[in-house]
């Protein structure tokens, strides 16, 4: 049976840091740099995310600290310039808040992440409650897995299950996160596709497929 894909809900930090509405800009700040995060949920209720506010929500304070616009600019960044005049979490927040579900598969979040430019996603039932939180750096974890880890998954989710006649006579070493796959199989046709798999087992970093055809095969 194949490995169950990673999700979210696997990487994603379950001991969430937020805040609530009422909130203010200085115990914003505060838990952020206590914290060392870029982004706090805003939480309301028994846990329900209605937004999201980060550094950049709170630097727009001090850009309009000192620079007074003139009516077409802000007319044109009216959103901006109420938050630079707002103090509490409700009014500094971006809402409704970009987030994931927990069985959402790794690659999505990533791409949600790279299409929204957001560095952090906060990760919510189908009620939109808290569950975690989710980061870039969480996304990154299933590279830590070990070299003996991986090879073993390629080992009998790859190459036992496409390879049932041949498989003594493959080997899977890896290096680093990478794979490499020698030795000679009776379906040259097979070789693309045990590359293509084995390059989507969560953690792997690159393969290099040196298999050939067998002689005589």
């Amino acid at each position: 049976m194949t490995t169950r894909p990673f999700t979210v809900a696997d990487v994603m930090t379950k001991k969430v840091v937020a805040v609530r509405p009422d909130a203010s800009f200085k115990e914003i700040v505060t838990a952020m740099e206590r914290w060392k995060v870029t982004a706090l949920p805003v939480l309301e209720g028994e846990g329900r995310v209605v937004g999201v506010v980060s550094e950049a929500d709170l630097l727009l304070k001090e850009e309009f600290h000192d620079h007074r616009l003139g009516i077409v600019e802000q007319l044109r960044r009216r959103d901006a310039t109420a938050k630079a005049g707002s103090d509490r979490a409700a009014e500094l927040m971006t809402t409704p808040a970009v987030t994931v579900r927990p069985e959402a598969s790794l690659p999505r979040a990533a791409r949600l992440m790279a299409t929204r430019r957001v560095k952090r996603l906060p990760v919510v039932d189908a009620d939109g409650m808290i569950q975690g939180v989710v980061s870039r750096s969480d996304l990154l974890k299933v590279f830590l897995r070990s070299d003996g880890e991986l090879a073993d998954e390629v080992r009998r989710d790859v190459v036992a299950r496409l390879f049932p006649l041949s498989r003594d006579r493959i080997e899977v070493s890896v290096d680093a996160g990478v794979v490499t796959l020698t030795g000679d199989v009776r379906d040259s046709t097979l070789i693309p596709l045990a590359e293509r798999l084995a390059r989507a087992v969560e953690g792997v970093v690159d393969v290099r497929c040196a298999l050939t055809l067998a002689t005589g095969a």
